[in-house]
């Protein structure tokens, strides 16, 4: 295992300049040789999608992407990163009018929302440079980061990854894009929302690193998410296949292919707070072990519960896959399939329905042990890691808490 300590900071943390002084801080401060992986600027991501699906809205785009920039990192149209900045700004402009003809085209689409990585790459590289910090902006294409299809990935090869990496353009302190990389056509391609972390994570397992730092603006992965109004503690250990089935249901802190290219070499991953980054990690994670007590509940509200009435459906199936969507539940007899999705999901395979559909509340997962018998819900599936129960309710607030009592001690729920 290398020195190398991996730092992941995402939007979150790239909110205003004076973010960059927090950021030089921890980096000069942590041990470690340090790898940084970046998201777009806070904001930026949705505003270039915005401009890609709908080019009417691009009009001031341009402008305002570059003003934004050089706010965040004065001088970098001037500075050492001029030519590839002003390089990024015009791809932007040249993709944006290639849409504007009205031809839909999903390669320009993702080099317009590629470009908010690398320009946040080329942004805090200048700022870190004017610090006196020797960082250098790379991008992940560029160096060989394959990723599995085309167009829109779902991960990140590792193997093909490990044997094209030229980690020798990796000097300094590497500035390195998250979310896309080059896709097995040669061409660029892109992770699902939030795949900045699994790139992270690959570059942690090609690096073979110390450990993986995700520098968010929350304290931890709680013990159920914050959105239902219970103020619950962070867990402080989580295991990686746990980790994984907690994302999958409704823990937005990480994604859910993040943990995977970690698990091999056994890399801890430390979710910290950019706000409070000297204090012990509120959530770590790491090699699985067998929990004596209940960790976590996770809560995805808006399923679809689809019966059809043929066995498995290679059509249906590819039309998932296409959308990067991982059913909770696939269950298939000669006679029937039953499949479990979230419901805004249905869209991309309503014309391929050939049964029943029931709408439910929320499916949740039980991470830990408990008592299986004081679970009055319908049972989904079990695996080592969780156990997943349907939940009809018309309070799926008031369920959580009622839930969240019987299962947690009365003091954590505030």
């Amino acid at each position: 295992m290398s020195d190398i300590v991996v730092h992941k900071f995402g939007g979150s943390c790239l909110r205003e300049g004076s973010d960059i002084d927090r950021i030089a801080e921890i980096i000069q401060k942590t041990p470690g040789k340090p790898l940084i992986v970046v998201s777009a600027l806070w904001g930026m991501t949705d505003r270039l999608y915005r401009a890609a699906r709908e080019p009417h809205y691009a009009g001031r785009l341009v402008q305002d992407v570059t003003a934004q920039h050089l706010l965040f990192a004065p001088g970098l149209d001037s500075g050492d990163f001029s030519q590839l900045f002003n390089q990024v700004i015009s791809g932007i402009s040249k993709e944006l009018v290639k849409l504007s003809g009205g031809e839909p085209s999903l390669r320009s689409e993702n080099l317009i929302l590629a470009a908010g990585e690398r320009l946040s790459a080329l942004a805090v590289a200048h700022r870190l440079r004017s610090m006196g910090m020797n960082a250098h902006p790379v991008g992940a294409e560029d160096i060989g980061l394959k990723l599995k299809g085309t167009g829109r990935a779902s991960q990140i090869d590792i193997e093909a990854s490990s044997r094209s990496l030229k980690r020798g353009n990796l000097i300094g302190i590497p500035i390195l894009t998250g979310w896309f990389g080059e896709g097995s056509d040669g061409d660029i391609a892109i992770l699902s929302r939030g795949g900045s972390d699994h790139s992270a994570a690959a570059f942690a397992n090609l690096m073979n690193a110390k450990k993986l730092i995700l520098w968010k603006d929350i304290d931890g992965i709680k013990q159920l998410n914050p959105r239902w109004g219970i103020d619950t503690p962070a867990i402080p250990y989580l295991g990686y296949g746990q980790a994984a089935e907690l994302s999958i249901h409704g823990t937005p802190v990480i994604h859910p292919a993040t943990v995977a290219p970690l698990i091999e070499q056994g890399i801890p991953l430390e979710v910290r707070n950019i706000n409070t980054p000297f204090v012990k990690a509120p959530t770590v994670i790491g090699p699985d072990i067998n929990p004596s007590s209940t960790i976590a509940i996770g809560c995805h509200p808006g399923v679809a519960v689809i019966t059809q009435k043929n066995s498995i459906n290679s059509e249906l199936l590819a039309r998932l896959e296409q959308a990067d969507v991982h059913p909770w539940l696939m269950n298939s007899t000669p006679e029937e399939m039953r499949m479990i999705i979230p419901t805004h999901e249905i869209k991309h395979i309503s014309d391929l329905i050939d049964g029943s559909i029931e709408y439910k509340t929320a499916i949740i997962s039980i991470i830990g042990s408990f008592d299986y018998a004081s679970i009055d819900y319908e049972v989904v599936s079990t695996n080592e890691y969780g156990t997943r129960y349907i939940i009809e309710t018309k309070d799926l607030h008031q369920a959580l808490r009622n839930l969240y009592q019987s299962l947690f001690s009365l003091q954590d729920c505030k």
